[in-house]
């Protein structure tokens, strides 16, 4: 083995901020910078002036064609080998979970546990997803989120799970972060899963949270009356949704008969040069495919990307969205 003497089980969170919420932890829980307001007078790279209006009313946009169809069609046929199932057999899609995990909404959504593969860095090095997240924070100097992959298989007996609604960071802190979904297949129909959020919400936050009690979950909202606003986002192949982390959002049931929702989580946000641990943490993590621990990140326990694959190459743009160069 190539990598015999790295370590393979070594799965210090680099962010112990993250150790009881869902947020990622290869970056920090909230930037010091604020999101883009456009004061700077930068010009928008891929953003439309209609997306940003958009993306300023609704709390989330779409970047069509981020990648190509061939490379998201290349990463969703990496996810099936690397869960050794068959897409063309349904029989293969269904298993037991291989490790538990702790935040218990995500159990039997399909999260493929795998965070440093080339398939995953080859989208988050493409020039269009980094300018899509320059334009959404107005600066260059980003850092992207080590994160997984998602095969969303219909429900079937025994493999139900409820659809929900959530938020990673408690709104009431005002977290200057975004999240991001590349899909990987068309998802157009409602009924196959996906991506859900409710851009009223978003909006009426503040009015809607003095009609909720004191002792409410922060990171939960009760949608009991809200059902009529969610929003059941369409994408196809290629697609890349960035929405702001105060958008309440989730992942849908899917309750079609053989269609399988596929997507890579992508984010980015400006980089901390600044924060040694974490910057050593990830530049671990890529060279050893280290996956972060934590509330929302089981890890896989048969050690497939150390095991299975080479360490991925990096361009310069993913050295520097990475943090082993500096910008």
């Amino acid at each position: 083995m190539q990598y015999q003497n790295e370590k393979i089980n070594e799965r210090e969170s680099p962010n112990q901020n993250h150790k009881e919420i869902p947020g990622n932890p290869s970056t920090a829980t909230s930037s010091v910078q604020k999101l883009n307001d456009r004061s700077n007078g930068r010009p928008l790279k891929v953003l439309s002036e209609a997306d940003w209006e958009f993306w300023l009313e609704n709390g989330y946009v779409i970047i069509r064609n981020a990648v190509s169809k061939e490379q998201a069609t290349q990463t969703a046929d990496f996810l099936w080998e690397f869960e050794e199932k068959d897409k063309n057999d349904p029989d293969t899609w269904y298993e037991a979970p291989r490790a538990e995990i702790e935040m218990k909404e995500l159990a039997g959504t399909g999260m493929v546990e795998v965070y440093n593969n080339q398939a995953l860095w080859n989208n988050r090095q493409n020039q269009r997803v980094y300018e899509a997240f320059t334009d959404i924070w107005g600066t260059d100097k980003l850092w992207v989120t080590i994160d997984r992959a998602n095969l969303n298989f219909p429900i079937r007996p025994g493999y139900e799970y409820k659809g929900f609604i959530h938020w990673d960071y408690d709104p009431e802190t005002k977290p200057q972060n975004v999240q991001g979904v590349l899909a990987l297949a068309d998802q157009n129909d409602e009924e196959m899963g996906g991506f859900q959020c409710i851009p009223w919400l978003y909006r009426n936050y503040d009015s809607w949270k003095l009609s909720q009690p004191e002792d409410r979950d922060h990171f939960k909202p009760d949608v009991s009356n809200l059902q009529e606003h969610i929003v059941k986002v369409k994408l196809n192949a290629g697609d890349l949704l960035i929405f702001n982390s105060t958008e309440p959002h989730g992942i849908r049931p899917n309750h079609s008969k053989d269609k399988v929702r596929i997507a890579q989580y992508i984010s980015m946000m400006p980089a901390e040069e600044e924060n040694e641990e974490l910057r050593q943490w990830r530049i671990n993590s890529w060279k050893n495919r280290i996956a972060p621990s934590g509330y929302a990140f089981p890890g896989d326990p048969r050690n497939f990307e150390q095991l299975k694959y080479e360490r991925a190459e990096l361009n310069e743009l993913g050295e520097k969205l990475l943090g082993l160069k500096n910008w």
